[in-house]
């Protein structure tokens, strides 16, 4: 039962970090194996926004989709997304966003998930964990080209 936990500082504001990951109509421009998505409904309660999201995943021949419900919390700088539908038995994920100055943060990311067939987790697992590890990395890179790097 695989989870990846990962905190990286970075050289952007919380709130820039944050927004990034919050946009998760961009994520096939630069997320690991994301080939698309699409938001399926967006609903606004206050300060909370629940997203529900389809999102296709492929690697060499491999294709699969799945469905999350993505809940954006900007008070508390958190980004929780849980399973719906698709290849896995169950996975749940946060992202949290801690200020630590003016012009950097730490991110904190994190993923618990397990496939539905034994088969699938023997021919995707280790693709999968690679790529969840990279996750923190490429929203850095993103915003790195997005809001220039901070010497």
């Amino acid at each position: 039962m695989p989870k990846v936990a990962v905190t990286r500082r970075v050289a952007h504001a919380a709130q820039e970090m944050f927004d990034l990951v919050a946009d998760v109509e961009r994520y096939p421009e630069f997320v690991p194996l994301c080939e698309s998505l699409r938001l399926r409904s967006r609903k606004q309660d206050g300060s909370v926004e629940t997203l529900t999201c389809e999102m296709s995943v492929g690697y060499k021949s491999f294709r699969e989709t799945f469905s999350t419900r993505v809940t954006v919390v900007r008070p508390t700088m958190t980004i929780d997304f849980a399973y719906l539908t698709g290849p896995f038995r169950r996975m749940n994920g946060r992202w949290r966003f801690e200020e630590q100055g003016p012009r950097d943060c730490l991110v904190h990311f994190s993923v618990d998930y397990e496939f539905g067939s034994r088969i699938l987790a023997l021919l995707m697992g280790s693709v999968f964990d690679r790529a969840f590890r990279r996750f923190a990395e490429a929203f850095e890179a993103r915003a790195d080209r997005i809001y220039g790097v901070s010497v």
